[in-house]
């Protein structure tokens, strides 16, 4: 009897971009990705912390290099990846202006939806067509916003559920070129950048209580997921959102 084999989580011989690779989330993205064997090109705004990044995967041993971009500059994102070949495209890089609705502004509005729509947007198109000969996987870290309301969030709100809707029309349109594309859905995970929101009690309590599982995410709980989505394990996987966030949405 000829048993079944569980698919690979490595990726040797792969290469990756990883957006927002600096810190938080996408460089725990990059981990996971080079500990896996695959190069990691990092790319994020600021360089110094950057190169600290790939400095200390390179001490590890894994294969990284650093590249300074803002993706919301699409012109620079273009040549940047201008016949780059990519196995695999993470996109980490977001941003939050948080308020109530009623004080918006419209600087706010396009600032948000620059980077995490429109940037994301013509990432996708930039990497779909360095994968469209052999396929590929983009992988988009969304938000459990993206599913759900959230308060002083509108914007934010909507720029995720947005992207959600453009990942299932994307997957529709590339599944015949084997490009997947998926997005990781987050709780509030631990990072520099949360740091604010868990030093207000009443944000803090509100947190606590909608999280099922009792505690807040960590990065580590991400780099399982983007293993998964970025790996032969996840081959028939596309379209769709890995919701990681402690039983948020359960009700």
């Amino acid at each position: 009897m000829k048993l079944p084999r569980t698919p690979s989580l490595r990726l040797d011989g792969k290469r990756a971009l990883v957006t927002g690779a600096s810190s938080g989330i996408g460089q725990a993205c990059a981990v996971a990705l080079a500990e896996a064997g695959a190069h990691v090109i990092c790319a994020a705004r600021g360089l110094d912390r950057l190169n600290e990044t790939v400095d200390a995967m390179q001490v590890e041993g894994w294969s990284a290099e650093a590249l300074a971009i803002d993706i919301s500059d699409l012109e620079a994102m273009r040549k940047a990846l201008a016949g780059v070949s990519l196995d695999v495209v993470v996109n980490s890089a977001g941003l939050a202006r948080h308020s109530p609705a009623l004080e918006t502004t419209p600087e706010d509005f396009d600032v948000v939806m620059g980077v995490n729509l429109r940037a994301a947007y013509f990432l996708s198109v930039a990497a779909a067509k360095s994968m469209s000969d052999r396929g590929g996987s983009i992988i988009h870290i969304s938000s459990q916003m993206g599913h759900v309301g959230g308060i002083d969030r509108a914007v934010y709100c909507a720029s995720k559920h947005g992207l959600e809707g453009m990942i299932k029309s994307m997957a529709i349109e590339w599944g015949k070129a084997q490009i997947r594309v998926n997005s990781i859905c987050p709780t509030f995970i631990r990072t520099p950048l949360t740091e604010q929101t868990f030093n207000n009690p009443e944000r803090a309590a509100w947190i606590a209580e909608k999280i099922k599982l009792g505690r807040v995410g960590e990065v580590e709980d991400i780099m399982g997921a983007v293993l998964y989505l970025a790996s032969d394990a996840s081959a028939l996987v596309t379209g769709t959102s890995l919701l990681i966030d402690g039983g948020w949405t359960a009700d």
